[in-house]
């Protein structure tokens, strides 16, 4: 079974650390996607450092905006994202 984690804010990135961490000891398919909101490494990197996280396969780059826009991106993007990595599960 191939899962897919969605992140992309502090909140989430610190929240998902344990499943990210678990998932991967225990072998499982699991490819974290990032959404980009949160691009600079203070408000984003920095956490997935101190927290020992591996990089996110996808990185959705959706960047600031308003809440409409980037919900709107986010979607369009998740939606390429979801064909090319096929997961049978997702989390966001």
């Amino acid at each position: 079974m191939r899962m897919a984690l969605v992140i992309g804010t502090r909140p989430q990135i610190i929240k998902s650390a344990p499943i990210i961490k678990e998932a991967y000891r225990r072998g499982l398919e699991l490819d974290v996607i990032h959404t980009g909101q949160h691009y600079d490494y203070e408000m984003s990197r920095v956490f997935s450092n101190e927290l020992e996280l591996p990089n996110p396969v996808v990185n959705l780059g959706v960047g600031s905006g308003s809440h409409g826009w980037q919900t709107g991106r986010m979607i369009v993007e998740l939606e390429k994202a979801y064909g090319e990595l096929e997961p049978d599960v997702v989390h966001m």
